[in-house]
């Protein structure tokens, strides 16, 4: 740093620095008491110099062939007898430089090395991470191959998100076990109830055909209407199996009983019936008074009557029971 006494040496050594003032500061000697304040915008301001054959600093780049690069500071001082002066500090920043070069280097030359690293090592955790998901996969594709639903995939000893794939997965096997051995049920089911009325009607239209004086009309259309409430009932079956359920509405239970009474022969009829309603779907009422009364007509000897009560437990129930010859068939119904 040095002293000058005029602006032109000032706009020599820090071209572009600003007058703009930001704090006092107090300076004493044994003679002159001065009292200057600092630039602060031209503090730590940086500026490129150059040096001339006579080794004088300049801010002016000419033909000069050393330039360097200086963080600056200022001072501005007034003396007692009135004289202005600036003092100037630089410092080179040619070590600060040299740190960043010698770092961005060594940075340069061990970034491959770092990055071939992280990749390793991210593809071997990966690696690990989603091997419990590869167990998962092999073994859905051996239950698709095998098709044996019964096959559950290993489930992970941690507690994450492929144990919880994992047993998703089991549950969803396991519905679609269930699904399938409900349809297969159904089909057995099928087969075997209409194994008979088929092939009733088989023989009676053969006989028919052959022998037409011999064909029972009546026959024939019992045969078929007995087909017709076996496959409504498979379809009923089916649905129920499937966990489908109907809407319930009420239903008077005396009130179906005396029309279901009223459509048989006069062997069936209507004993004590208390009036009654419930819940729940008429068809299906229907379906199971119905069931009962043509057991009942199938083992009576005499005459079936069908008695409906209520009682009370926790909740109203109502029991329906069916009699045939003095005996309550087994299996009457309790509603509620």
């Amino acid at each position: 740093g040095g002293d000058r006494g005029d602006d032109d040496d000032d706009d020599d050594l820090a071209d572009g620095t600003r007058d703009d003032d930001a704090g006092d500061a107090d300076a004493t000697d044994d003679d002159t008491r001065a009292v200057g304040e600092v630039a602060g915008d031209a503090v730590f301001d940086r500026v490129t110099l150059t040096v001339d054959d006579e080794g004088e600093a300049t801010s002016d780049p000419g033909e000069a062939e050393g330039r360097a690069d200086f963080t600056v500071a200022a001072l501005r001082a007034e003396a007692a007898d009135g004289t202005e002066v600036t003092v100037y500090a630089g410092s080179s920043l040619a070590v600060q430089e040299l740190a960043v070069t010698d770092t961005v280097r060594a940075m340069l030359a061990g970034l491959p090395a770092l990055l071939v690293v992280v990749g390793a090592v991210t593809w071997l955790v990966t690696r690990r991470a989603l091997r419990p998901v590869e167990g998962i996969r092999a073994e859905m594709a051996e239950i698709t191959g095998s098709r044996d639903l019964s096959r559950r995939v290993p489930v992970p000893s941690s507690r994450d998100e492929v144990a919880r794939l994992a047993v998703t997965t089991n549950g969803t096997l396991e519905a679609l076990q269930e699904s399938v051995e409900r349809q297969r049920r159904f089909v057995a089911d099928a087969s075997h109830e209409l194994r008979s009325p088929i092939a009733s009607l088989r023989t009676q239209v053969e006989v028919g055909q052959a022998h037409p004086e011999l064909l029972e009309v009546g026959g024939l259309l019992e045969d078929v209407v007995r087909l017709q409430h076996l496959a409504a009932d498979l379809l009923l079956l089916a649905r129920l199996d499937a966990g489908e359920e109907p809407r319930a509405v009420r239903v008077d239970l005396a009130a179906l009983v005396r029309e279901e009474t009223a459509r048989r022969p006069e062997q069936v009829s209507a004993g004590e019936v208390e009036e009654a309603v419930v819940a729940g779907s008429r068809g299906q009422l229907e379906r199971v008074l119905g069931n009962l009364l043509d057991n009942a007509q199938r083992h009576a000897r005499e005459r079936v009557v069908v008695r409906v009560f209520f009682f009370f437990r926790v909740r109203v129930r109502v029991r329906e029971r069916v009699y045939f010859d003095r005996l309550r068939v087994p299996c009457s119904r309790t509603y509620g």
